[in-house]
This record gives structure tokens, sequence and C-alpha cells, in this order.
């Protein structure tokens, strides 16, 4: 059924997301979490430590985009499983300062092949870190 434009989810809790996307290692490794999901958006964030800084003691920037990769397919994936990124395009805005990133998905346009989905990073002390656009590919179900 549809509810507000979208298919049911796919998942009905945290605890759901949780348990399919601990199988993301590379970002759950990095201490990636998933804090909120639901109809078109998602909510996820990291505690930062010295493994997520570059050469020059910053936060690099795979950490960032990662974490914005994650919320994109908690969202994309809630609204139709299984998707896949088609494309991506991400805007590095500031250094973070805080001690956390958080990336928060939202589903801006839910077509019949694809979706549309724009994540904000930003820190715990609300700075604007990084803008990133993708685009999920539906891909069929095997039934």
């Amino acid at each position: 059924s549809i509810i507000g434009g979208y298919l049911m989810g796919t998942f009905n809790t945290l605890e759901e997301v949780r348990e399919h996307f601990k199988n993301d290692r590379f970002a759950t490794n990095a201490g990636m979490v998933v804090d909120d999901f639901g109809e078109g958006h998602s909510t996820c964030s990291v505690t930062l430590t010295d493994d997520h800084k570059n050469a020059y003691g910053g936060i690099m920037g795979g950490v960032i985009f990662t974490l914005a990769d994650l919320a994109f397919a908690v969202c994309a994936n809630q609204i139709h499983c299984l998707s896949v990124a088609q494309q991506i395009s991400i805007n590095y805005l500031n250094a973070p300062k805080g001690e956390r990133l958080i990336a928060r998905a939202q589903c801006i346009k839910n077509g019949r092949t694809t979706s549309i989905i724009n994540v904000s990073v930003s820190d715990d002390t609300g700075r604007d870190v990084a803008l990133f656009i993708g685009t999920a590919f539906k891909l069929q179900s095997k039934q």
C-alpha cells in the first residue's frame, strides 16, 4: 500500500535497520550508526576519533562521504529494497569542528525507477560540513 506517496517501508523498527546495515562493514567498522529512519528520511552519525583524521589532522573527506552514503542507503532502501547508488555528488562546505558528524537524508523525489535523496552533513556544533545529493536506482525484486 502507499502512504504519503511512499510504498510501505522495508524496515519496521530501528533495530531491524541497524541489523541490516551492520553488514555495511566499512561504515560500521568506522563507528557509524543509524540513529533514525522513517518514510523518506534517515539520520546517521559518527563520533570522530584520531582514526578519522587525514595527514593534516583534519577529518578525511572519505569519512564525511561514507557517513552521507550510509544515510542515503538507509533512506533509499527504506523506500525500495533493493536500491543502489546510480549517481552521487558531494560538496564539502566546512571542516568539522565538533566531536560528532550527523548526516540527515531526505527523499526529494520518489519516482518509478529512481529516488533523488539530499543528505546534509553537519557537526554537533551545528556547523554545515557537506551537501550530498544522490540518485538511487530501484532494482527489480526477484519475485
